[in-house]
Protein backbone atom coordinates (compact mmCIF):
# COMPACT_ATOMS: atom_id res chain seq x y z
CA UNK A 1 0.00 0.00 0.00
CA UNK A 2 1.23 3.59 -0.72
CA UNK A 3 0.99 6.02 2.74
CA UNK A 4 1.03 9.78 2.71
CA UNK A 5 2.48 10.74 5.95
CA UNK A 6 1.85 14.34 7.39
CA UNK A 7 4.18 14.79 10.84
CA UNK A 8 6.12 17.84 11.36
CA UNK A 9 8.63 15.81 13.82
CA UNK A 10 11.05 14.43 11.65
CA UNK A 11 12.46 11.52 14.05
CA UNK A 12 8.89 10.61 14.77
CA UNK A 13 8.04 10.39 11.16
CA UNK A 14 11.11 8.63 10.43
CA UNK A 15 9.79 5.72 13.22
CA UNK A 16 6.36 5.59 11.58
CA UNK A 17 7.68 5.29 8.35
CA UNK A 18 10.18 2.66 9.24
CA UNK A 19 7.14 0.63 10.81
CA UNK A 20 5.33 0.69 8.36
CA UNK A 21 7.63 -0.33 5.52
CA UNK A 22 8.81 -3.08 7.40
CA UNK A 23 5.48 -4.39 9.09
CA UNK A 24 3.22 -3.60 6.00
CA UNK A 25 5.58 -3.12 3.20
CA UNK A 26 4.71 0.32 2.79
CA UNK A 27 5.18 3.01 0.49
CA UNK A 28 5.91 6.04 2.51
CA UNK A 29 5.93 9.83 1.29
CA UNK A 30 6.47 12.13 3.85
CA UNK A 31 5.86 15.89 4.71
CA UNK A 32 5.94 17.75 7.22
CA UNK A 33 3.31 20.76 6.64
CA UNK A 34 -0.42 20.43 5.17
CA UNK A 35 -0.19 22.91 2.38
CA UNK A 36 1.15 20.16 -0.27
CA UNK A 37 -1.29 17.79 0.97
CA UNK A 38 -4.34 18.19 -1.09
CA UNK A 39 -2.28 19.12 -4.41
CA UNK A 40 -0.51 15.48 -3.70
CA UNK A 41 -3.75 13.46 -2.87
CA UNK A 42 -5.13 14.73 -6.05
CA UNK A 43 -2.09 14.13 -8.75
CA UNK A 44 -0.86 10.48 -7.03
CA UNK A 45 -2.68 7.35 -5.72
CA UNK A 46 -2.44 6.98 -2.05
CA UNK A 47 -4.53 4.00 -0.03
CA UNK A 48 -4.17 5.71 3.37
CA UNK A 49 -3.75 9.23 4.71
CA UNK A 50 -1.93 9.05 7.94
CA UNK A 51 -1.99 13.12 9.51
CA UNK A 52 -0.68 14.37 12.42
CA UNK A 53 -2.93 17.35 14.19
CA UNK A 54 -0.51 20.10 15.49
CA UNK A 55 1.26 21.09 12.13
CA UNK A 56 2.89 24.60 11.38
CA UNK A 57 0.91 26.76 8.97
CA UNK A 58 -2.70 24.84 8.19
CA UNK A 59 -3.12 22.17 11.10
CA UNK A 60 -4.65 18.81 10.22
CA UNK A 61 -8.09 19.41 11.07
CA UNK A 62 -8.24 22.25 8.22
CA UNK A 63 -6.34 19.64 5.95
CA UNK A 64 -8.97 17.11 6.93
CA UNK A 65 -11.57 19.63 6.13
CA UNK A 66 -10.34 20.06 2.53
CA UNK A 67 -9.61 16.66 1.66
CA UNK A 68 -13.44 15.75 2.24
CA UNK A 69 -14.42 18.76 0.60
CA UNK A 70 -12.37 17.80 -2.10
CA UNK A 71 -14.34 14.49 -2.34
CA UNK A 72 -11.26 12.32 -1.29
CA UNK A 73 -12.65 8.96 0.08
CA UNK A 74 -9.41 7.66 0.99
CA UNK A 75 -8.80 6.30 4.66
CA UNK A 76 -7.77 8.96 7.29
CA UNK A 77 -5.81 7.81 10.41
CA UNK A 78 -5.46 10.88 12.94
CA UNK A 79 -2.48 11.18 15.18
CA UNK A 80 -2.59 14.09 17.81
CA UNK A 81 -0.94 15.03 21.24
CA UNK A 82 -4.80 16.22 22.24
CA UNK A 83 -6.51 14.06 24.37
CA UNK A 84 -9.98 16.57 24.67
CA UNK A 85 -12.89 14.21 23.39
CA UNK A 86 -14.14 17.08 21.69
CA UNK A 87 -11.25 17.06 19.30
CA UNK A 88 -11.98 13.39 18.59
CA UNK A 89 -15.79 14.48 17.98
CA UNK A 90 -14.45 17.29 15.43
CA UNK A 91 -12.11 14.83 13.82
CA UNK A 92 -15.12 12.11 13.69
CA UNK A 93 -17.11 15.67 12.24
CA UNK A 94 -14.54 15.87 9.42
CA UNK A 95 -14.49 12.61 8.12
CA UNK A 96 -11.42 10.92 10.41
CA UNK A 97 -11.74 7.23 9.94
CA UNK A 98 -9.59 6.85 12.62
CA UNK A 99 -7.62 8.49 15.59
CA UNK A 100 -4.70 7.75 18.08
CA UNK A 101 -3.62 9.63 20.39
CA UNK A 102 0.61 10.17 21.29
CA UNK A 103 2.11 8.38 22.41
CA UNK A 104 0.87 5.10 20.70
CA UNK A 105 2.31 1.63 20.10
CA UNK A 106 3.93 1.12 16.74
CA UNK A 107 2.37 -2.35 16.53
CA UNK A 108 -0.84 -0.99 16.98
CA UNK A 109 -0.79 2.30 14.83
CA UNK A 110 0.39 -0.25 11.71
CA UNK A 111 -2.44 -3.01 12.78
CA UNK A 112 -5.14 -0.04 12.09
CA UNK A 113 -3.29 1.41 9.30
CA UNK A 114 -3.77 -2.15 7.17
CA UNK A 115 -7.06 -2.66 8.71
CA UNK A 116 -8.12 0.80 7.17
CA UNK A 117 -6.74 -0.02 3.65
CA UNK A 118 -8.11 -3.25 3.60
CA UNK A 119 -11.68 -2.27 4.63
CA UNK A 120 -11.62 0.98 2.10
CA UNK A 121 -10.53 -2.01 -0.63
CA UNK A 122 -13.10 -4.17 0.47
CA UNK A 123 -15.95 -1.32 0.12
CA UNK A 124 -14.49 0.23 -3.18
CA UNK A 125 -14.97 -3.17 -4.88
CA UNK A 126 -18.71 -3.84 -3.84
CA UNK A 127 -20.57 -1.75 -2.16
CA UNK A 128 -23.58 -4.26 -1.21
CA UNK A 129 -22.56 -7.64 0.17
CA UNK A 130 -25.18 -10.19 0.59
CA UNK A 131 -24.63 -13.53 2.81
CA UNK A 132 -27.69 -15.61 3.37
CA UNK A 133 -31.02 -13.35 4.28
CA UNK A 134 -28.71 -10.44 5.53
CA UNK A 135 -27.76 -7.61 3.05
CA UNK A 136 -25.09 -4.87 3.87
CA UNK A 137 -25.09 -1.55 2.02
CA UNK A 138 -21.84 -0.03 2.82
CA UNK A 139 -22.15 3.05 1.08
CA UNK A 140 -25.02 3.86 2.83
CA UNK A 141 -24.68 2.13 5.95
CA UNK A 142 -27.96 0.33 6.18
CA UNK A 143 -28.27 -3.34 6.42
CA UNK A 144 -31.30 -5.71 5.98
CA UNK A 145 -32.30 -9.13 6.87
CA UNK A 146 -34.91 -11.16 5.02
CA UNK A 147 -36.24 -7.91 3.62
CA UNK A 148 -36.49 -6.14 6.63
CA UNK A 149 -34.27 -2.54 7.63
CA UNK A 150 -32.73 -3.13 10.75
CA UNK A 151 -30.54 -0.68 12.96
CA UNK A 152 -26.69 -1.48 13.35
CA UNK A 153 -25.30 0.81 15.29
CA UNK A 154 -21.95 2.17 14.42
CA UNK A 155 -20.00 -1.01 16.83
CA UNK A 156 -22.61 -3.12 15.61
CA UNK A 157 -21.78 -2.28 12.20
CA UNK A 158 -18.23 -2.83 12.55
CA UNK A 159 -19.00 -5.80 14.12
CA UNK A 160 -21.05 -7.74 11.61
CA UNK A 161 -17.81 -6.16 8.96
CA UNK A 162 -15.85 -8.13 10.59
CA UNK A 163 -17.08 -11.19 10.84
CA UNK A 164 -18.58 -11.45 7.53
CA UNK A 165 -14.96 -10.29 6.21
CA UNK A 166 -14.02 -14.28 8.27
CA UNK A 167 -17.01 -16.13 7.57
CA UNK A 168 -17.01 -20.04 8.11
CA UNK A 169 -13.33 -18.40 10.54
CA UNK A 170 -12.98 -18.79 14.26
CA UNK A 171 -12.34 -14.83 15.44
CA UNK A 172 -10.43 -14.35 19.02
CA UNK A 173 -12.21 -12.17 21.24
CA UNK A 174 -8.72 -9.66 21.30
CA UNK A 175 -9.11 -9.22 18.27
CA UNK A 176 -12.48 -8.08 18.00
CA UNK A 177 -11.63 -5.58 21.01
CA UNK A 178 -8.46 -4.35 18.56
CA UNK A 179 -11.26 -3.99 15.59
CA UNK A 180 -13.69 -2.18 17.43
CA UNK A 181 -11.13 0.06 19.00
CA UNK A 182 -10.38 3.34 17.42
CA UNK A 183 -10.81 7.33 18.50
CA UNK A 184 -13.97 6.76 20.12
CA UNK A 185 -12.44 5.11 22.80
CA UNK A 186 -11.40 1.87 23.43
CA UNK A 187 -14.00 -1.50 23.97
CA UNK A 188 -13.34 -3.90 26.79
CA UNK A 189 -14.24 -7.69 26.48
CA UNK A 190 -17.45 -7.53 28.42
CA UNK A 191 -18.80 -4.52 25.75
CA UNK A 192 -17.95 -7.56 22.78
CA UNK A 193 -19.73 -9.62 24.68
CA UNK A 194 -22.97 -7.22 24.47
CA UNK A 195 -22.61 -6.53 20.87
CA UNK A 196 -22.73 -10.03 20.03
CA UNK A 197 -25.17 -10.80 22.08
CA UNK A 198 -27.13 -7.66 20.31
CA UNK A 199 -26.43 -8.31 16.85
CA UNK A 200 -26.80 -12.42 17.44
CA UNK A 201 -30.77 -11.35 18.28
CA UNK A 202 -30.92 -9.03 14.99
CA UNK A 203 -29.46 -11.99 12.81
CA UNK A 204 -32.15 -14.19 13.97
CA UNK A 205 -33.51 -14.90 10.34
CA UNK A 206 -30.66 -13.80 8.23
CA UNK A 207 -29.89 -17.56 7.66
CA UNK A 208 -26.72 -16.78 9.54
CA UNK A 209 -25.32 -17.25 13.60
CA UNK A 210 -22.45 -16.09 15.55
CA UNK A 211 -21.27 -19.38 17.46
CA UNK A 212 -19.36 -18.83 19.99
CA UNK A 213 -16.33 -21.42 20.14
CA UNK A 214 -15.07 -21.55 23.84
CA UNK A 215 -12.16 -20.90 25.07
CA UNK A 216 -11.22 -19.17 21.52
CA UNK A 217 -13.85 -16.68 20.48
CA UNK A 218 -16.37 -16.36 17.92
CA UNK A 219 -17.32 -17.97 14.43
CA UNK A 220 -19.98 -16.29 12.30
CA UNK A 221 -21.57 -18.92 9.99
CA UNK A 222 -24.58 -19.93 7.64
CA UNK A 223 -27.20 -21.74 9.64
CA UNK A 224 -26.71 -24.70 7.13
CA UNK A 225 -22.98 -25.15 8.11
CA UNK A 226 -23.95 -24.92 11.83
CA UNK A 227 -23.29 -27.93 13.85
CA UNK A 228 -26.66 -29.43 15.43
CA UNK A 229 -27.21 -27.94 19.12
Amino acid sequence: MRVLLVEDDPALADTISRALQSQAEAQVDWTGRGEPVLNSLQTDDYDLLVLDIGLPGIDGFEVLRRVRAAQLRLPVLVLTGREAIDDRVHGLELGADDYMVKPFALPEMVARAKALVRRARGQSAGAQTTVGKLMLDASARRAWVAGQEIDLPAREWQLVEYLLRHLGKVVSKEHLVSSLSGWEGDVSENAVEVYVSRLRSKLVDSGLRIRTVRGFGYMLEEAADAEPA
